[in-house]
Formats: C-alpha cells, sequence, structure tokens
C-alpha cells in the first residue's frame, strides 16, 4: 500500500521540521511548503541543514493560489502552523481553506495558541470559576501584576479547558481564534474532518533566538552573549512549557486518531513553572550561573500573567500525555545551542584563515 503523504505549510521551520521528522520516522511521506523568509532563514533563503533529506521542499508563499495548488497535487493531509504576521495568518489561511474546497484531503490539523485564552480562568476564594479581567494600564503603572475580583479579592489561576471561552485581548489572538472557526467551519462544510491544536509554550532545538514568542530562546540569546536574561513584572507569571517532540507527537496522534474530527486540544506538558525559575534554570544549563535573571518591573500591555493547561481532553481521545520533563528538555536545547555556537566560532576562524594576515 502506497504511503500517504502529508503537507506541511511553513515546514521548513522549528516546529514544522520537527514534524516532519516525526512524520517521517512513522512512514508518512512528506512535502513542505515554506518561503523561507529571511527572519527565519537568513538572507540566503538556503534550505536548512536541519531539514530531513526525504522531506520534498516547495518554496512558496502561502498567500500564492498557484503555490498552493501545487503542493496539494496528490497529498492525503495537511498540517497548517500558522505563519507569524496577521496578513500571512489571515490571507494565507484563506487560500489555503479556499484551494482544499477544490481538493479536499483526509485531514486538516490547524495549530492554533495559548493566546486565545487570554487571561484565562481563576478561583475566586469562595471557590468559583470566573474568567479573569484583562489587566490595566494603572494596574500594570502599580505594580499590581496579579488580576483580582470584581472586589478586589484575590484569585488562584486554574488550568484552562477547551471549554473556557475565547479571550482574544490581542491582534494575534483574534487572528488565531478567526482561523480556527474558519478551518472547523470549511472542514465542516466540505466533510474535511479537521482538528484544532492550541499550543502552549513550546520550546526545542531549531528555535530561533529571535523567536519574539519563545521566552527561552530570548533568554538563551542573552546568556550567550554573556548578559542577564531580562524578566518583565516580578518573574512570578507562570507558563506551562511543552518540548517540541511531544508537541509533534501530539499532532501525529491528531492525524492518526478518528476521534479527533472537529475538536479542539489543549498541547502543553499540564505543569507550570515560573518565568523567574525558568531564567535561573537556563543559565544553569548554559553554565552562565552568575548571570542571574534581572527582574526589571517593566510590563508589556498585552502579556497574560499565567497560562496553565488542562490536557485532559488530549489526553481521553488522542492518548497523549507530555513525556519529556522540562530539564531533560532543557539540557537538549543547552547542548543544541552550544553545538551552533561552536560551529559559529569554526566556521568564522576558517574565514578568517582563508582570507590571510590583514584580510
Amino acid at each position: 500500500m502506497a504511503r500517504k503523504r502529508v503537507l506541511i505549510t511553513g515546514g521548513a521551520g522549528f516546529i514544522g521540521s520537527h514534524l516532519a521528522d516525526e512524520l517521517l520516522a512513522h512512514g508518512y511521506r512528506v512535502r513542505v511548503l515554506d518561503s523561507l523568509a529571511p527572519r527565519s532563514h537568513g538572507d540566503h533563503r538556503a534550505r536548512p541543514g536541519y531539514l530531513a533529506a526525504d522531506v520534498e521542499l516547495l518554496r512558496g508563499d502561502i498567500r500564492d493560489r498557484r503555490a498552493v495548488e501545487r503542493a496539494l497535487r496528490r497529498v492525503d493531509a495537511v498540517f497548517h502552523l500558522a505563519p507569524e504576521s496577521s496578513s500571512l495568518n489571515d490571507f494565507g489561511t484563506a487560500v489555503l481553506l479556499e484551494s482544499l474546497t477544490r481538493r479536499p484531503v483526509e485531514k486538516l490539523v490547524f495549530a492554533s495558541s495559548l493566546d486565545v485564552y487570554g487571561e484565562g480562568l481563576y478561583r475566586t476564594p469562595d471557590g468559583r470559576i470566573v474568567e479573569a479581567p484583562a489587566r490595566t494600564v494603572a494596574q500594570l503603572e502599580a505594580g499590581r501584576w496579579d488580576p483580582t475580583g470584581a472586589q478586589g479579592e484575590p484569585l488562584e489561576p486554574i488550568p484552562i479547558p477547551e471549554t473556557a471561552p475565547p479571550a482574544a485581548g490581542s491582534v494575534a489572538a483574534l487572528a488565531k481564534f478567526d482561523q480556527e472557526r474558519l478551518c472547523l467551519m470549511v472542514g465542516g462544510a466540505y466533510r474535511i474532518p479537521t482538528v484544532v491544536l492550541r499550543l502552549f509554550s513550546v520550546y526545542g532545538p531549531r528555535q530561533g533566538l529571535r523567536d519574539p514568542d519563545g521566552v527561552l530562546a530570548t533568554f538563551a540569546a542573552a546568556l550567550l552573549e554573556s548578559e542577564a536574561p531580562v524578566v518583565f513584572e516580578d518573574g512570578l507569571q507562570q507558563r506551562d512549557f511543552v518540548n517540541v517532540h511531544d508537541v509533534v507527537r501530539a499532532c501525529r496522534l491528531a492525524l492518526e486518531s478518528s476521534a479527533a474530527a472537529g475538536k479542539v486540544f489543549n498541547v502543553a506538558s499540564g505543569s507550570s513553572l515560573t518565568i523567574r525559575t525558568v531564567a535561573a534554570q537556563m543559565a544553569d544549563a548554559l553554565g552562565r550561573r552568575e548571570l542571574r535573571p534581572q527582574i526589571t518591573g517593566r510590563y508589556r500591555v498585552e502579556d497574560v500573567r499565567h497560562c496553565l493547561a488542562d490536557t485532559t481532553l488530549a489526553a481521553k481521545a488522542l492518548g497523549y500525555e507530555a513525556r519529556i520533563s522540562f530539564t531533560e528538555g532543557l539540557l537538549e536545547l543547552a547542548e543544541w545551542l552550544a553545538r551552533q555556537r561552536e560551529s559559529r566560532v569554526v566556521g568564522t576562524a576558517a574565514r578568517l584563515e582563508a582570507q590571510g594576515p590583514g584580510g
């Protein structure tokens, strides 16, 4: 029986390349559509060295109808990894969905984000579950970091299930939620089984050090330059960090599960860490323990305070659970970063040697 061919849009990037590895290891053929944007791949826009040789790479923009239709030829399933900008997100997703109405596939999996939850859910002192109001600028200016109830009472963050109402408090969050709905609506109308995966804070090797959504990458970039990692607010905000290897396994399970169609799943580790703790552990992993986190007390208006994931539904429907501990994943990331640093040093030395004295 012929192996199934899967298309990954944006598949030459951080998560996409790991997903390609996961699918190849399980017998799929993999095609990637990627523009190799300079921001992620450099000005030369060359095929990344980490992208498996067995991957069929098509260079093209997700907004280009011809490129998308060419990529969809003889494809059995599609993973749509949401691109960075709103233009790519909105227009690119629309082009893909329109093309899929003419070339239906067996499964569409859309990668969404924790952003759609906003501040998430909290428990009041008397045990009620409430939606946390967005923090005001006045509150942030005063350094009152944690959301409070209507009467100013303290609130306790709780893990967010997929049934929580969306709270799109930023442009990125609104775009992600709109695309979730579009994918599910078009999938339902054209009988394309569609799954939405809300990815929490993904980390791991191949993550770009300029990734604005990757706090670990940001900390690593500073530490590699012998600078202390900069932490906003008081550093006690919490996030669920999930390793990229766990994420791509969840993606494959969503592809293979007949119970997943039409549903939304959280993909996370199911545990949380404070940003302050993460910054200190990153410094330890890179051997820069003396560079302790710089707690600034500054803030960013669209940041949420806490974002914790309930992964019960993914466990029941997909058989998914995170397998890689944060300590284990951080060591792998540190080793990868060390290799990148060594290769850059060796490459620079080789160029200087080739140039000769005065080169």
